[in-house]
């Protein structure tokens, strides 16, 4: 489908649209545009940092703490994208409402990364419960 017929596609959905329904559809937009913008610039500087880390030495992948750092804002960028690809389906109209496995999949995903990230000399016993029963419940 060519550009120009995307485009008069898309004034024809629009014509049958509700008020809420063209609402929904440019919210939707607008955080696409804004979450892809805080996306760059999170990669601008994950690379930014793990190439002036590398490079000057400062940055030692061996060390737990350095590898929890940079897998732990990896998945933060992951974690965006897929945000990013949910609202995007609000976008294109292929879902009226963003569905809630998809929240519970993109909870998960931020879970696992709290597990990678977190200290565990920091952590009580109680955190860990807690951690552990969050997992447990989105997981079911």
């Amino acid at each position: 489908m060519s550009k120009i017929e995307r485009w008069h596609q898309l004034r024809k959905d629009w014509a049958i649209l509700s008020y809420y329904q063209r609402f929904e559809g440019l919210i939707a937009f607008v955080l696409t545009i804004i979450v892809g913008l805080i996306i760059l610039v999170a990669l601008y500087r994950l690379s930014a940092s793990v190439i002036a880390g590398l490079v000057l030495g400062v940055l030692d992948p061996l060390q737990p703490s350095a590898f929890q750092a940079v897998f732990g804002e990896i998945l933060t960028l992951l974690i965006a994208l897929e945000f990013n690809h949910t609202l995007q389906y609000v976008v294109r109209r292929e879902q009226s409402i963003i569905q809630t496995k998809i929240v519970v999949l993109i909870a998960l995903l931020a879970t696992a990364r709290k597990f990678i990230i977190i200290d565990v000399s920091d952590l009580s016993p109680g955190q860990l419960v807690g951690l552990a029963a969050v997992a447990l419940a989105l997981g079911i």
